[in-house]
């Protein structure tokens, strides 16, 4: 993701005012950025948030597999400085989000929510970030909250499915940079939405949207729906 914002600045005309691996000190990068732009890892977090906030410089996070620690950190980030946090910058997967809320609020119960995710054999955490977004979203359209009635244990009984419930299939392989379906399924019908990302650019692109709509803004948390207005 390093390489692809670089890329994608120099496509711009934008100047990248350097970078910064985990474990290094990112406050020096913090002083001399307009707005810094984290695609780390969770541990590396805190430090860059804490950079952030030390130089008063706005920050776009788009590191997935946060913990509710890392949560509140943002939150504490954002008392002081504008933070944005995507768990996908893609443009196309923001507005995927939108549709699948208010798809999931004008279908009631009876329709079935799953959430299909792939991604590179690399990739740690699962679900991803973005389909645990997507999913959120669905809760959202229906009034309730995600840990309510999100399944991660389908392979570990034999209940069937509760009503209402949200599932999440994972795969893992190759090099893909992430396909992400939302299957609505009823007796006798379905609705399927899918996004492909065919190249880290797109993730590039939508970040640098991101961090210039966000540079000027007062202290608070934003999202990529701001960024489009949605």
């Amino acid at each position: 993701m390093g390489q692809a914002i670089a890329h994608a600045l120099a496509d711009q005309n934008l100047v990248l005012a350097g970078g910064s691996d985990a474990g290094d000190d990112p406050l020096e990068l913090a002083k001399k950025s307009d707005v810094l732009v984290d695609f780390s890892a969770p541990v590396a977090l805190g430090g860059n948030l804490d950079a952030a906030v030390a130089a008063k410089t706005p920050i776009v996070i788009g590191t997935t597999g946060l913990t509710e620690e890392h949560q509140s950190m943002i939150d504490e980030a954002a008392q002081s400085i504008a933070v944005l946090q995507a768990a996908n910058t893609s443009l196309g997967v923001t507005l995927l989000t939108a549709l699948v809320e208010q798809a999931a609020a004008r279908l009631d119960e009876d329709w079935d929510v799953e959430i299909l995710e792939l991604h590179h054999r690399h990739k740690v955490d699962a679900p991803s970030g973005t389909a645990l977004a997507l999913a959120a979203a669905a809760a959202r359209g229906r009034a309730r909250s995600l840990p309510e009635v999100s399944r991660f244990d389908r392979f570990e009984n034999d209940s069937p499915r509760d009503r209402g419930s949200i599932g999440f299939a994972s795969l893992r392989g190759g090099s893909a940079a992430g396909d992400h379906t939302v299957l609505l399924a009823t007796e006798g019908e379905r609705i399927e939405i899918t996004h492909r990302a065919e190249s880290r650019d797109i993730f590039a692109r939508g970040a640098i949207k991101a961090a210039l709509w966000l540079v000027r803004l007062s202290p608070g948390r934003y999202t990529m729906n701001d960024v489009l207005g949605l």
